[in-house]
């Protein structure tokens, strides 16, 4: 059974939420559905504006965003992530100039990362990559234990990681609808947790790895089939431009 994720109000959003706005509306003005979905998409952040609390960060205000724009910017990508990872990416964007340079960065790690890790599907969207493994790829079946085969890909991702230094990373895991909300939240911690430690032990900061585990409430498939359940058992791994980069991109579109 499919389920629906509440949006908490109190966040707040800048300019950097309008120019998404703008930008998706020029994206989609060929197709009616979407626009319609834009529109519905407006009127709720301009509602959430006007709740908005000067303290939120990026990571609050991405999470909302991602829980709203699911999907409409989940149909610009082809709705193979969940909001959680889409909300990262739109929360951490500077846009502009600067962000056309992260982008271009952004451009060449995810090529690296198709040729390092061939099991991964590398999904490359605005100033970010998403990174989705199955979650048979990478666990047996109810499992948080990484297989050995799912420890190389970790690895060979955790190369280009390091390879890549002025990034951040989050691991996001999520589960089919079978067991219960509570069992499957853990689950999905657990095994986000999993693909963190041993990234840390293969040498990457544990500053620049944040986990959250989304259990069954973000499928990008449908629940009542085998198929769609097989989709639904993912981890995705988010790469966003840290402050460095930011700084620097900054710098360089000046």
């Amino acid at each position: 059974m499919n389920k629906s994720t509440s949006i908490k109000p109190g966040f707040c959003f800048g300019t950097e939420f309008e120019n998404v706005i703008i930008e998706t509306n020029y994206i989609v003005m060929k197709n009616t559905k979407i626009k319609i979905a834009t529109l519905g998409l407006a009127i709720a952040t301009s509602t959430l504006l006007f709740q908005g609390c000067a303290t939120a960060t990026k990571t609050q205000k991405g999470a909302v965003i991602g829980a709203v724009a699911g999907g409409t910017i989940g149909a610009i990508i082809g709705k193979k992530a969940g909001n959680t990872a889409v909300g990262a990416i739109i929360g951490g964007a500077v846009g502009g100039t600067a962000g056309a340079y992260i982008g271009r960065k952004m451009d060449r790690q995810a090529e690296e990362i198709k040729q390092t890790v061939p099991n991964a599907e590398v999904i490359r969207e605005g100033e970010g990559i998403i990174v989705k493994f199955d979650s048979g790829i990478l666990f047996d079946y109810d499992q948080s234990t990484l297989k050995s085969a799912a420890r190389t890909n970790i690895e060979n991702l955790a190369t280009s990681l390091k390879n890549n230094p002025e990034t951040n990373i989050l691991i996001v895991g999520h589960t089919d609808a079978n067991g219960t909300d509570a069992y499957n939240y853990r689950l999905s911690e657990r095994r986000a947790a999993a693909v963190k430690s041993y990234a840390v032990n293969q040498g990457i900061s544990s500053a620049r790895l944040t986990t959250e585990g989304r259990g069954e409430t973000e499928p990008i498939a449908d629940n009542t089939t085998d198929s769609g359940r097989a989709q639904n058992r993912r981890v995705e791994i988010v790469i966003v431009a840290n402050e460095a980069m930011k700084a620097e991109a900054k710098t360089q579109g000046q």
